[in-house]
């Protein structure tokens, strides 16, 4: 029976428009950072570390894994100077990204309705940012940190979506069975492949992405009010499942 209910962020919970945020993103971090480097040095220093991240498979945190092959690209010498400015971005620069950023309301309630029913919820974004960023994005969609049980992030997990690590290392920590879960994203090719460890899942229509033709297989999909709809029909269950 399915208790947990793990959700993708960007695009999920958080309407968005990716390139308008990925481009305010970048322009803020390069405005952060210029007196160290130039920016279009730090985006493909940034691109470099953040493909290291996505293709590892060794048991390091993806902060760990991001700041050594980070380092290595502006002298070890120099990263606790970018660490120390990379916090502070996302207190400061960071926050202008919310502009391209909105709420659904559908998906509010639904987070509503699943808490009073009793599900685990957990925020299974791909873990590419720190829990400060991340954190700032769920507040973003009109939600608290205090909603979800469990957050993905860069400094807690060791590997990244579209990777099945990712999604057994999370059914480990949760301690749940597959099919206990059912995962939520927009995103065919991260999310939906959680399907292969038997974890149900709910393709949002709503900003899909879909890098190639394959056909898309998933057990439940529509948009958020089709989401909430299912959420509706969704049975009670114990709060201490």
């Amino acid at each position: 029976m399915i208790d947990t209910v793990l959700f993708d962020l960007d695009g999920t919970l958080l309407p968005l428009d990716l390139d308008k945020f990925t481009n305010i993103y970048f322009k803020e971090m390069g405005l952060a950072f210029q007196d160290l480097i130039d920016p279009e040095t730090l985006v493909k220093n940034i691109w470099s570390a953040t493909r290291c991240m996505i293709q590892n498979t060794d048991p390091k945190t993806n902060e760990e894994v991001f700041m050594e092959h980070f380092g290595h690209l502006v002298g070890e010498d120099l990263l606790p100077v970018y660490q120390e400015r990379f916090d502070r971005f996302y207190d400061e620069g960071f926050i202008n990204a919310k502009k391209t950023v909105s709420q659904s309301p559908q998906m509010i309630d639904s987070i509503h309705i699943l808490k009073t029913k009793g599900y685990n919820l957990v925020i299974a974004t791909n873990p590419l940012f720190p829990k400060k960023a991340i954190d700032h994005r769920i507040r973003w969609a009109g939600l608290t940190p205090d909603d979800f049980s469990y957050i993905t992030s860069y400094e807690q997990n060791h590997y990244c979506k579209p990777q099945l690590l990712f999604y057994q290392e999370l059914l480990a920590d949760l301690n749940k069975q597959p099919g206990q879960c059912l995962m939520v994203g927009n995103d065919v090719q991260e999310d939906l492949i959680a399907g292969e460890l038997g974890i149900k899942t709910f393709l949002i229509t709503n900003h899909l992405i879909h890098r190639n033709v394959s056909a898309i297989r998933s057990d439940y999909q529509g948009n958020y009010e089709a989401f909430h709809t299912f959420v509706k029909s969704l049975p009670q269950i114990s709060k201490a499942s």
